[in-house]
C-alpha cells in the first residue's frame, strides 16, 4: 500500500509554505479530521423564524464582552445562527464556517480541513482565535486548532459569531486575522431527551443522544453522547487514501441561578482512532523514504466552571475557570498536553456616558513530547506561562448617533515577554437601520513551541535551475542527504497594524446590506532562512540547514459584502462575496523567496456563495447553496464549484427527517493540500446521507 506519485520533495515543501505551518508537525495533518455533527430538529427557542430586520438586532458578545446588537457593533461580525446549520446540513463546525464570507475553509481529507480569515491559510493556520463557550481551544504547540477535537453537538449551539479581522484588544494574542466564538445554549432551552441517527455513502453512520432535566425551577441539567465515523477520502490520483476516522464523545451541563448570580459547570471527555499514511525516512544512510501506514489516537477532556454576578445598573463580574488535557499519539510525533485557565472581568457604567469592560487572566499549559526521526521538539517537556490584563472604554459622544471603544490588552508570554495591542473603533448611525464603522488595531502572532522547539527532516531534491538562499542550481536526489528545518528560539512575534471601514443597511424592507473594506500591513512575517553554513555535506548525516525566521512582510487588503433578501415569508435568500489580494516580501536581509509565492497563493482572491430557504406545505423544507472558491495557484488547486441540497420533512412537531447532497455538481475535487510528511493529496467526494430526529 503507498502513495499515488506523491513524493516530499525540497522545492513542493517551500512552495506548500504558508507560514512555517505547511512544513511542521506532519501527524497533524494526518490527524486532524472533521468534526462531526447532525442535522437536528429546530428547538422552540431557535432563530428559525428570523426576519430580515431581526438579524440586525441579533445579540452578540465578541466585540465588546457584553451583549450588543449586529446592527451596533463596530466591527466586521457575521453570525451562523442554529437554523442556519441545520438548513445547510452541515457535518462539522468546518462546514457550517463555509456560510460565512471572509472565511477560507478548505477541506485536506477526511479528517482535516483548513481554516482561516483574510489569508494565511494552511493546515496550521496560526492567525485565527477559536473559543468554545469562552474556552480558548487554539493549541501552543503551534497556536492553531485540532478540528478534529471540537465536535460539539451541532444540535446544541445558539450561535457561531465570527469577528474578520483583529480582535486582539480583547481576546489576546493570536486573534490576528479573526476571532470565532461558538456559544452553546442554555440547559433550560435544551430540555427533553434529543435522538438523531443517520448515515451515507461518506458519513457512514452517525447517532447522538442528548437528555436535558430540571431540579426545581433554578437548577437545569444536560447530558450528551455521540458517537460518529467517516470513510476514506480519495487520493487525487485514485484510489482509497485510508484516512477514515471514528470518534466517541459524552458530557455534561449544569446551570443554575439563584437570584443575581448564575453558575455554570460543563465538560466533556472523547476518544478517537484515526487511519493515516505517512512517508517517512529511515533513521540511518541512507535515508530512503517508506510508506508507513498508522491507527493514529486521539483523546483528551475539559472542564470549565463559570461565575457571573449581575450588578445593578446593568453591570457584571465574570470569573471563569477550566482545564483542558489533550493526548495525541501518532506515527511521527505523540503529545501529551495539559492546560489550566483563569479568566475575570468587571463591567461597569461610569457616568451616563461611558461604559468600562476590565479584567485579566493566566494560562499554564504543560506538554510532553514523544519524537521520532523524521520531528522532534527539544526539550521533550515545557511548561510555559501566559498573563494578561485588558482595558475597554466605550464612549457614547453623541447620544444613539456617535460611538467610540478604546481598549488594549496587554500580555506576558514566556517566548517574547510583554505585548501591547490596543484598538479604536468609531461607530456612526445616522438613521434608523444604517450604521457605518471604522477601526484601527495592532496586533501580533506569538511564538509557538513549534517555532521555538521543533526540527523537522526530509530528503532534498531540487531541480537544474532552482537557486534558493545561495545554493547550488543543482542539488542532486541523494538517500544519503537530508534537508533539516529547525526552530529558532530568537523569533519574535509576527506584528499587524489592521484598518478597516464597514457599512450596514436597510434601505427596504426584507433587505439588507452588509459592507466591510480592510487593509492589513504584516511585519516580521515567518520565514525560511538558511543556516550558516547551508549545506554541510561533511557533517553525519550531511544536510542542508534551514531555521525559521522573522523576515519577512506584507499586505492583504479587500473586501466583503453580504446581502438578505425575504423574498416572501416563505423563502429566503442570502448571497455574499470576498475579495482578498496578498503580496509579501522579504524584508531584513531575508532570502526565502518561496514565502512570497506560497503566502500569496494559499488563499483564494474570489469566494462568492448563494443560498436559497424554502419553507413548502405539509411541513417539507428545500434548501440549496452554490459556492465558488478561487484557485490556489501556491498548491496547484483549480477553482470550483460545489453545490448542495437538503430536503427536509417534518413528519410530526417533534419528528424530522432529511436527506443531504453534498457537492453534487462533480464526484471529486481538490480544495488544499496536506502536509509534505502525511498522506498524500485527496479530493473531496459527492456526498449523499440521510438523518432522522425526533425530539421526546
Amino acid at each position: 500500500m503507498g502513495f499515488a506519485a506523491h513524493k516530499p520533495t525540497f522545492v513542493p515543501v517551500l512552495r506548500n509554505y504558508a507560514s512555517f505551518r505547511h512544513l511542521l508537525y506532519p501527524s497533524l495533518a494526518a490527524s486532524a479530521w472533521a468534526l462531526s455533527s447532525l442535522t437536528a430538529l429546530a428547538e422552540p427557542d431557535s432563530l428559525a423564524d428570523l426576519s430580515v430586520e431581526q438579524l440586525l438586532d441579533l445579540k452578540v458578545t465578541s466585540v465588546a464582552r457584553r451583549e450588543e446588537t449586529v446592527s451596533h457593533s463596530p466591527a466586521a461580525i457575521y453570525v451562523i445562527t442554529q437554523e442556519d446549520i441545520r438548513r445547510a446540513g452541515a457535518q462539522s463546525i468546518p462546514e457550517a464556517l463555509r456560510l460565512a464570507p471572509g472565511l477560507d475553509v478548505a477541506q485536506v481529507n477526511a479528517h482535516t480541513w483548513a481554516v482561516s480569515s483574510r489569508g494565511f491559510n494552511g493546515v496550521f493556520a496560526n492567525k485565527l482565535l477559536v473559543l468554545i463557550d469562552g474556552r480558548s481551544v487554539y493549541t501552543p504547540l503551534f497556536s492553531g486548532v485540532y478540528w478534529d477535537a471540537q465536535d460539539v453537538l451541532v444540535e446544541d449551539i445558539d450561535r457561531i459569531e465570527i469577528i474578520r479581522g483583529p480582535g486582539a484588544a480583547l481576546w489576546g494574542a493570536n486573534a490576528v486575522n479573526g476571532v470565532i466564538n461558538i456559544t452553546t445554549k442554555r440547559v433550560a432551552d435544551t430540555q427533553g431527551s434529543l435522538l438523531t441517527m443517520g448515515g451515507g455513502n461518506e458519513e457512514r453512520a452517525f447517532t447522538s443522544y442528548r437528555f436535558g432535566g430540571a431540579l426545581g425551577d433554578e437548577l437545569h441539567y444536560r447530558i450528551f453522547g455521540k458517537v460518529t465515523g467517516r470513510d476514506d477520502s480519495e487520493l487525487r490520483g485514485g484510489g482509497a487514501a485510508n484516512d477514515g476516522w471514528r470518534m466517541g464523545r459524552a458530557g455534561f451541563r449544569v446551570d443554575w441561578t439563584p437570584g443575581q448570580n448564575t453558575f455554570t459547570l460543563q465538560g466533556e471527555v472523547y476518544h478517537g482512532l484515526e487511519d493515516a499514511f505517512y512517508q517517512r525516512l529511515r533513521p540511518r544512510s541512507p535515508f530512503a523514504s517508506y510508506d508507513d501506514y498508522s491507527v493514529d489516537h486521539l483523546s483528551g477532556g475539559n472542564v470549565l466552571g463559570r461565575w457571573t454576578h449581575a450588578l445593578s445598573g446593568g453591570g457584571e463580574v465574570v470569573l471563569q475557570m477550566y482545564y483542558d488535557r489533550t493526548n495525541r499519539d501518532t506515527a511521527v510525533l505523540g503529545e501529551w498536553r495539559d492546560t489550566f485557565d483563569v479568566d475575570f472581568q468587571h463591567r461597569f457604567s461610569f457616568g451616563e456616558r461611558q461604559t468600562l469592560v476590565w479584567g485579566g487572566g493566566y494560562r499554564v499549559t504543560s506538554d510532553r513530547v514523544r519524537n521520532s526521526f523524521d520531528l522532534m521538539l527539544t526539550p521533550e517537556a515545557r511548561t510555559t506561562n501566559l498573563y494578561s490584563a485588558f482595558l475597554q472604554d466605550e464612549i457614547s459622544v453623541v447620544k444613539d448617533r456617535l460611538g467610540l471603544t478604546l481598549g488594549s490588552k496587554l500580555e506576558h508570554n514566556d517566548f517574547t515577554g510583554f505585548e501591547f495591542q490596543p484598538s479604536a473603533r468609531l461607530l456612526w448611525t445616522p438613521a434608523q437601520r444604517h450604521s457605518a464603522w471604522v477601526s484601527v488595531s495592532r496586533a501580533v502572532h506569538t511564538p509557538s513551541r513549534v517555532e521555538d522547539d521543533f526540527t523537522i527532516r526530509q530528503q532534498p531534491v531540487l531541480p537544474p535551475g532552482a537557486l534558493y538562499a545561495g545554493f547550488p542550481p543543482y542539488v542532486p536526489a541523494s538517500p544519503a542527504v537530508l534537508t533539516s528545518v529547525s526552530g529558532d528560539r530568537r523569533a519574535v512575534s509576527q506584528e499587524v497594524i489592521a484598518a478597516e471601514i464597514g457599512y450596514r443597511l436597510e434601505p427596504v424592507k426584507r433587505l439588507s446590506f452588509d459592507f466591510a473594506l480592510f487593509y492589513n500591513d504584516y511585519e516580521k512575517i515567518g520565514s525560511f532562512e538558511p543556516d550558516q553554513p547551508a549545506i554541510d555535506l561533511l557533517s553525519d548525516p550531511a544536510h542542508i540547514g534551514l531555521h525559521i525566521s522573522n523576515q519577512a512582510k506584507g499586505e492583504t487588503y479587500g473586501g466583503e459584502v453580504v446581502a438578505n433578501w425575504q423574498a416572501a415569508d416563505w423563502w429566503k435568500w442570502q448571497a455574499n462575496y470576498s475579495l482578498l489580494f496578498t503580496e509579501i516580501h522579504t524584508a531584513g536581509g531575508g532570502t526565502d523567496v518561496f514565502n512570497e509565492h506560497s503566502s500569496e497563493g494559499s488563499s483564494p482572491r474570489h469566494q462568492a456563495a448563494l443560498r436559497s430557504s424554502m419553507d413548502l406545505p405539509r411541513g417539507f423544507e428545500f434548501d440549496a447553496g452554490i459556492r465558488y472558491v478561487d484557485a490556489l495557484p501556491a498548491l496547484r488547486v483549480p477553482s470550483y464549484v460545489a453545490f448542495d441540497l437538503r430536503v427536509g420533512w417534518h413528519l410530526t412537531d417533534s419528528m424530522e427527517l432529511s436527506v443531504v447532497g453534498k457537492n453534487l455538481f462533480d464526484r471529486r475535487h481538490s480544495e488544499f493540500l496536506p502536509t509534505n510528511l502525511g498522506t498524500g493529496a485527496t479530493e473531496v467526494e459527492r456526498s449523499i446521507y440521510g438523518s432522522f430526529t425526533i425530539r421526546f
